[in-house]
């Protein structure tokens, strides 16, 4: 079972390595095509229109998504407390 592993994870990452050559030589074209996309910030600097301070950056959540975060926090700190707790308790 282990040498099944092994040679699917052989033949993985020779596909991979495949596809990441296949990739850079696109970004290097891409780079060819549009030179001002390797300055810091390419878009903007290319005069693509994009504004200061424009809020397509920002993340947006959905209700859902709030709310798992949310859980996810509370019980985080939770955790947290609890480990504190038992950490002063040892004292």
């Amino acid at each position: 079972m282990a040498d099944n592993k092994n040679l699917h994870r052989q033949w993985a990452r020779a596909g991979a390595a495949v596809r990441l050559g296949e990739l850079l030589s696109e970004i290097a074209e891409i780079y060819r095509a549009f030179p001002e996309l390797r300055k810091p910030g390419g878009r903007a600097a290319a005069g693509a229109g994009a504004t200061a301070g424009s809020d397509d950056k920002k993340r947006k959540f959905s209700a859902r998504g709030k709310k798992a975060i949310s859980e996810g926090m509370r019980k985080y700190w939770a955790r947290r407390k609890a480990l504190a707790a038992k950490a002063e308790k040892n004292k």
